[in-house]
């Protein structure tokens, strides 16, 4: 291939393709290092580089991700970022997206959230392929949370002020503690078996709710048990858990995430008053269709009485019309038979003066003489190419150096397989190997004479 064979790109289509590369090739990676020339500009996001002692990289942490931090980082503390690796397009720069960062040394818990975060999703548990859709409509609830929590209240709350047709059914559970993933899951199996079963019990879809808290608090809706439950949930699952901060495995596994239990509330019920809304819109909307559709049958109606006929005239007038067409039909059968008779009487006429039969005749009394013909050749060829067959093996038997040893003569080669022509070319005490008729021997040299029969020392 020359260079002008090679395809030409632009360094904006090549950073493209880098990116794409790096991003695709590469997971999640947790990178640790001092955090410095961090830069916080108005739009939320920060930027800035980790180091050690014999490289650094620079990163950037979007606005949704910064704010979910539990402490504020400064220049020169020793941090763990959690990031995808990418490019920047615009300098083609190497950069890590950060996602999530705390003091480097943080607890075990973050270890395991992480770790069953990435087995799960590497099972394909948190695939949008497989999230069931959101109801459109929303008549009953089932939520799962402590009854005497505040996350419920503020699901009352909201659905009391956008919808309160709504019913809500509370499956109540514990929250936090040894017994609340088990419990969680038990209450998610008989939201789905009431569903099924009792006609009384038709759940939509089930919200998941708990207030904030820390890492520890929240430990129970990091259950692997429980985001298998999740997924396997026929109802949908919204996971309002935590504050807009707060992350869990339940939120990965859920069909939607809410950043709070009113927010989740607000996803699974639609505003009363944009419904009235919505209603006396379509009301509008009914009338004016009617008032049209009304319009145009009245003129259609007056258009059709002005069209109209007495049966009796369209009798008379499609009767003579088949009389004609009766007499049209009968006066181009008979043409058409007419013609269909002349060209049999043409064809048949053609075949007698183009019979074959004669020309069959002729090319098989051709055929049997080539056949014999062919037999006096072959038979011809076969014996020339025998004799000169035997004539050949007789000259190949004549030249066959190998006839000569069946009159007692051999042929010297050594351990190389050159043949020995000469005393010169070989030594004294050298391997010699000898070619017999049958068989071969092995012989060492002792000693060399030249033609005048005198002794020559190696």
């Amino acid at each position: 291939m020359t260079e002008t064979d090679a395809t030409t790109l632009t360094p904006s289509q090549l950073n493209r393709q880098v990116r794409s590369l790096l991003e695709s090739h590469f997971s999640y990676v947790w990178v640790e290092g001092e955090l410095s020339n961090l830069a916080r500009p108005s739009s939320g996001h920060w930027y800035f580089t980790l180091k050690d002692d014999k490289a650094q990289v620079r990163c950037a942490m979007f606005k949704n991700y910064n704010q979910r931090l539990r402490f504020n980082p400064g220049n020169g503390d020793q941090v763990r970022l959690r990031a995808r690796v990418s490019l920047y397009e615009g300098r083609g720069e190497f950069q890590l997206i950060g996602e999530f960062m705390e003091p480097a040394g943080a607890g075990a818990l973050q270890a395991r959230f992480e770790a069953l975060r990435n087995q799960l999703h590497k099972e394909g548990l948190f695939d949008a392929a497989i999230k069931k859709p959101l109801p459109r409509s929303t008549a009953h609830l089932a939520v799962i949370t402590s009854p005497t929590g505040a996350a419920l209240q503020d699901i009352l709350h909201v659905l009391a002020r956008r919808n309160p047709a709504i019913r809500v059914t509370v499956l109540p559970v514990s929250v936090q503690g040894a017994n609340a993933a088990p419990e969680i899951c038990q209450a998610l199996l008989d939201a789905n078996t009431y569903a099924l079963s009792r006609d009384d019990c038709d759940f939509d879809a089930v919200i998941l709710a708990r207030g904030g808290g820390s890492l520890e608090d929240l430990w129970a809706f990091n259950d692997e048990a429980l985001a298998r439950a999740i997924v396997a949930s026929e109802l949908p699952v919204v996971c309002g858990v935590g504050h807009e901060v707060d992350v869990t495995i339940a939120d990965f596994a859920a069909d939607a995430r809410a950043p709070t239990p009113s927010a989740a509330a607000e996803l699974l019920s639609e505003d009363r008053e944009e419904l009235l809304a919505q209603l006396e819109q379509a009301h509008r909307r009914l009338r004016r269709a009617m008032q049209h559709r009304l319009e145009r049958a009245s003129l259609q109606l007056k258009q059709l009485r002005v069209r109209l006929r007495h049966p009796g005239d369209r009798l008379r007038e499609q009767s003579q019309r088949l009389d004609d067409l009766e007499r049209r039909l009968h006066r181009t059968i008979r043409l058409r038979l007419d013609q269909l008779r002349r060209e049999h009487h043409v064809l048949r006429e053609r075949l007698q003066a183009n019979s074959p039969r004669r020309r069959i005749e002729q090319h098989q009394e051709r055929l049997e003489r080539q056949q014999g013909a062919l037999k006096v050749a072959m038979g011809q060829k076969i014996a020339w190419t025998k004799q000169a067959l035997e004539r050949r093996e007789q000259v190949l038997a004549s030249l066959n150096p190998l006839a000569i040893l069946e009159r007692g003569y051999s042929i010297l080669s050594d351990e190389q397989g050159a043949v020995v022509r000469s005393s010169t070319d070989v030594t004294a005490q050298q391997k010699l190997y000898a070619r017999l008729a049958t068989g071969s021997l092995e012989l060492r040299v002792e000693a060399l004479r030249a033609k005048d029969s005198k002794k020559k020392k190696a």
